[in-house]
């Protein structure tokens, strides 16, 4: 390759000063390798470039029609030096990455704005997922990052790093004009017991399903669980139905819903955590500075 752009760079110096001896002064040579630079290239491309008199040297029709081509090409071949040197500083590339729904109302559009502001020219790939179906991207190498709910599983087929970056109390998401919507202030969940709870499938976010369960224990409640969904958009859409209630993070109350009404409860609430999920194995520099910056952006 190297050769390759040398012969072209030659080839255009003869092209644009119609003189051998002019271009290899411009090149910084001796006329004599200029010339068997050039015949080597004709002899690699099977025709002559140059008609060449005593006096005067002139392009062929084929050398013609070769040098806007080489031009070209040895423009595009002078960027390559900046685009490896932009993509070993992450500063362009791509990044695939997978989001939990409640990271979508909390710490991923923010995120991504900064990003966006700093790295323009990176791709971003996202998509929406549960920690489950995240941790199986990861393991298929088919993702760079998620932004998950802990505990990631003893059990993993891969090696995987762990950022925590933000952390939330939940609430109850309960149908407007219910008899719950008619407490003043924080709602007890003793009020709830007789509602149906709707929440995530355990399989799908143990810690999450067993937190909010938790909840009800500590309240020395039993709840009776009416649906199941793996959707915060779903849940919240059940609630506005009047089929239930359910306890969210908080920054799901971002999303403005008619007929659902978000508020706290009286007794402590845990904190749920969101975090970063990688390959320890995945070098890419892109992926560094994205973490790098939510690092910087989340104090983490």
């Amino acid at each position: 390759m190297t050769t390759e752009l040398r012969q072209l760079r030659y080839f255009v110096a003869v092209a644009e000063e119609m003189h051998f001896g002019r271009a290899a002064d411009r090149l910084h040579m001796t006329q004599p390798p200029l010339s068997q630079a050039i015949q080597t290239l004709e002899s690699q491309l099977g025709t002559a470039l140059f008609d060449r008199t005593r006096r005067t040297v002139a392009l062929t029709a084929a050398g013609r029609a070769l040098l806007p081509e080489a031009r070209r090409l040895l423009q595009q071949a002078s960027g390559l030096k900046t685009l490896a040197m932009r993509a070993a500083a992450g500063e362009s590339g791509q990044l695939a990455i997978a989001f939990v729904s409640s990271a979508d109302y909390s710490v991923l559009p923010s995120s991504l704005r900064e990003f966006r502001t700093v790295y323009p020219s990176v791709h971003i790939e996202l998509q929406e997922a549960t920690t489950d179906v995240q941790l199986n991207l990861l393991a298929e190498n088919k993702l760079d990052l998620g932004i998950l709910i802990p505990p990631l599983p003893d059990k993993i087929k891969v090696e995987l790093s762990y950022l925590p970056i933000f952390s939330e109390p939940l609430m109850l998401a309960i149908t407007e004009g219910s008899a719950l919507s008619r407490h003043k202030g924080k709602i007890p969940l003793k009020a709830c017991a007789d509602q149906p709870l709707i929440i995530f499938p355990r399989r799908i976010a143990p810690a999450f399903h067993d937190m909010i369960l938790g909840c009800f224990r500590d309240a020395g409640l039993t709840p009776h669980i009416g649906q199941e969904a793996i959707q915060m958009q779903t849940i919240v859409g059940l609630v506005s139905a009047g089929m239930g209630i359910a306890l969210v993070p908080q920054s799901v109350s971002n999303l403005k819903r008619p007929g659902v009404e978000y508020r706290a409860f009286k007794e402590a609430s845990p904190r749920i955590e969101i975090g970063l999920a990688w390959r320890s194995d995945n070098d890419s520099p892109v992926l560094t500075a994205f973490i790098n910056l939510m690092r910087k952006t989340h104090g983490c």
